[in-house]
């Protein structure tokens, strides 16, 4: 059975960094591209970022360059996503998703969600 379960979420002071997992199972991650989306309260869902299967492609929403890093461990079935130097505007809940194929965008068909985790940036 598939299935996708994200951690690491809490409450950080702005400025603070948070690193959201992703584990996988009941699959063979190789092959397949993984995002991380974001939906806050009261707001449409944001792609944030997505790594392809061979970890070369990261794409990455604007709002979140140079402050977010995404990595993958094919061998572990986890990906990563390491977010620093947190806004308040992050806050939002997390959700990893599984693109069932090897490349992504912010805007390509997601296959599968975790159930999501929640960032809540605030002093």
């Amino acid at each position: 059975q598939l299935q996708l379960v994200e951690s690491g979420g809490g409450l950080v002071q702005p400025g603070g960094s948070l690193r959201l997992s992703c584990a996988a199972s009941g699959f063979t991650l190789d092959y397949y591209a993984i995002g991380w989306f974001r939906q806050a309260s009261g707001k449409e869902r944001e792609g944030v970022s997505c790594i392809s299967a061979s970890g070369v492609t990261r794409n990455f929403v604007d709002s979140v360059v140079g402050r977010f890093t995404i990595s993958r461990d094919n061998a572990e079935k986890k990906a990563y996503l390491q977010m620093n130097s947190l806004k308040p505007e992050d806050t939002a809940v997390y959700y990893c998703a599984l693109y069932r194929y090897a490349t992504c965008s912010l805007n390509g068909r997601v296959d599968d969600w975790g159930q999501g985790t929640q960032v809540t940036v605030s002093s």
